[in-house]
């Protein structure tokens, strides 16, 4: 009988001894840290992973987020990514990264784990110009990015998709008067890509109308657009007082009101002297393409209007003969010029 005891004690014994370990591993773990960028919380694709006290974070979601652009070589399992000048390069697993050159090292390299490349998240985000702070009282990780967010969205305009406004760009949401946005890129002459205060990353219309930004290069391509769409016309009967409801015939305001409204949704009033109070004085000497030039015209200090299309010439008309055309800018009109405003 003592024999059978020892039996069931010994029994017992084994079963509590093996039982402990799968206690140990089904035991809740510490929640995983939230990150927050600029105060928005990220919604991450995965958990972070905390080793050794590094937290490490979805590759992708790391750069992208701190609006980096992201290149990824799976067959070398290295990750480049360029920011304004800035170009680091890292391939995964290695204790040391690239940033121009210069050479970073990780305490914990980054990982592939169940699919997702995860990232060192302090010593990637400074790198990348972001100041990171670990929250212990909440136990979160936040980061303050140099994504400066400068631009001002002047009236209501929408965040698409990709950089066009036909049925196949989805508008991600209606952006609203005051909203500021961070310029990723000039896409062309007419689209901006740019960055919300939450992280979307979406096309806005570059016209004027919509926000603030403005740059020699975007200017430049507007007015090459503002001209080559005016160039369509050449040839187009000059009549005095022309409708602005049509296009067969022009006068010299009614030319410039059109392609302005037209091409740049800059909405200008229908005769040249009132045009000429709009936008900013601008010196000859100063003079770029797409800026108006006036006119002295049939006894009035202003007349007529025309625009400078860039190597002395001008776009415009006031004739019968000569409809819509390009002229170049000498003799009687530097004598009756007047003053040349910019809009754009």
């Amino acid at each position: 009988m003592t024999k059978k005891r020892g039996v069931l004690l010994l029994l017992l014994l084994t079963t509590l001894l093996y039982s402990a370990p799968a206690y140990a591993e089904t035991a809740p773990q510490a929640p995983a840290p939230a990150i927050y960028l600029n105060d928005q919380q990220l919604q991450l694709e995965t958990e972070p992973l905390l080793v050794n006290g590094t937290v490490l974070v979805p590759m992708r979601q790391l750069f992208e987020a701190q609006g980096a652009k992201l290149s990824w070589n799976g067959a070398a399992k290295t990750v480049t990514a360029t920011k304004g000048d800035m170009t680091l390069t890292y391939h995964v697993g290695e204790t040391i990264a690239y940033v121009n050159g210069q050479s970073i090292s990780l305490i914990v390299p980054g990982r592939i784990t169940q699919g997702y490349t995860m990232m060192p998240l302090r010593v990637f985000s400074e790198a990348l110009g972001s100041t990171v702070k670990w929250d212990a009282k909440t136990k979160t990780v936040r980061m303050f990015s140099a994504i400066d967010y400068a631009t001002t969205i002047l009236s209501g305009v929408n965040l698409r998709s990709t950089p066009d406004s036909t049925s196949d760009s989805t508008s991600l949401q209606m952006l609203p008067a005051g909203e500021k946005v961070h310029i990723v890129q000039e896409v062309d002459a007419f689209w901006l890509e740019v960055r919300t205060r939450d992280n979307k990353t979406g096309y806005i219309s570059a016209k004027p109308k919509y926000s603030d930004y403005t740059s020699a290069s975007l200017v430049e391509r507007q007015a090459d657009e503002l001209i080559a769409y005016g160039e369509k016309f050449l040839g187009t009967p000059y009549e005095f007082g022309a409708s602005t409801d049509q296009t067969d015939t022009f006068d010299c305001s009614s030319f410039v009101r059109h392609l302005f409204l037209n091409k740049l949704s800059i909405d200008l009033p229908r005769v040249s002297y009132n045009q000429a109070k709009e936008g900013q004085e601008v010196g000859l000497n100063d003079l770029r393409k797409g800026d108006l030039l006036f006119f002295s015209a049939r006894g009035l200090d202003i007349g007529h209007v025309a625009i400078y299309a860039g190597d002395n010439k001008l776009l415009h008309t006031y004739s019968k003969e000569l409809g819509v055309h390009v002229g170049s800018f000498d003799g009687q009109w530097k004598k009756r010029f007047v003053t040349a405003r910019r809009v754009l």
